[in-house]
């Protein structure tokens, strides 16, 4: 993936705290409703709201439930593309590794957080430790990863090489 976005939009790149407000009455109402965790978030287009989530992991049992996926989810279906190019997003906090590469798969052009990273910690939700894990070589993080059958596993992408048809992302 490559990716790297000219922040030109200065003014763009202020945010608008009503939508700000928005991502953080949704984590809390979803709290509040016993719905899931403390997290909600908006995906603004031309100046309107275009989707939102709100965390669902438990009650969905769905670990990929956060709510910056889960409002990225709801755009896409709105706009029927798997590109929010256009788009910003507003997170009541710091987005977690997961939704931060969701966030850059989905091309959006800005992220507004609320919350940061250490007050998600203070609070229960630590990312710390995937952040280290990442970074670490395969033969020491804490769940084994180990590649197999990697001669065969190559001819999936050389499938995807000579895919006429195939849209790159």
């Amino acid at each position: 993936m490559k990716q790297r976005i000219e922040h030109k939009d200065t003014q763009l790149m202020q945010g608008n705290p009503d939508f700000m407000q928005q991502a953080i009455a949704l984590a809390t109402e979803n709290v509040i409703s016993g719905r899931g965790g403390p997290f909600g978030a908006v995906i603004v287009r031309d100046g309107a709201v275009l989707a939102s989530g709100a965390n669902c992991v438990t009650s969905s049992n769905d670990p990929t439930a956060h709510a910056e996926v889960v409002a990225i989810r709801n755009a896409c279906a709105k706009l029927g593309t798997f590109s929010l190019t256009g788009c910003q997003i507003y997170t009541s906090c710091e987005p977690c590794p997961m939704c931060l590469a969701a966030i850059y798969w989905s091309r959006l052009d800005g992220i507004f957080y609320g919350s940061t990273a250490e007050e998600a910690a203070a609070a229960g939700f630590d990312d710390a430790f995937l952040y280290d894990e990442v970074a670490l070589p395969h033969d020491q993080r804490s769940i084994p990863t180990i590649n197999l059958l990697r001669d065969q596993a190559i001819s999936s992408f050389n499938a995807w090489r000579a895919y006429a048809g195939r849209i790159d992302y």
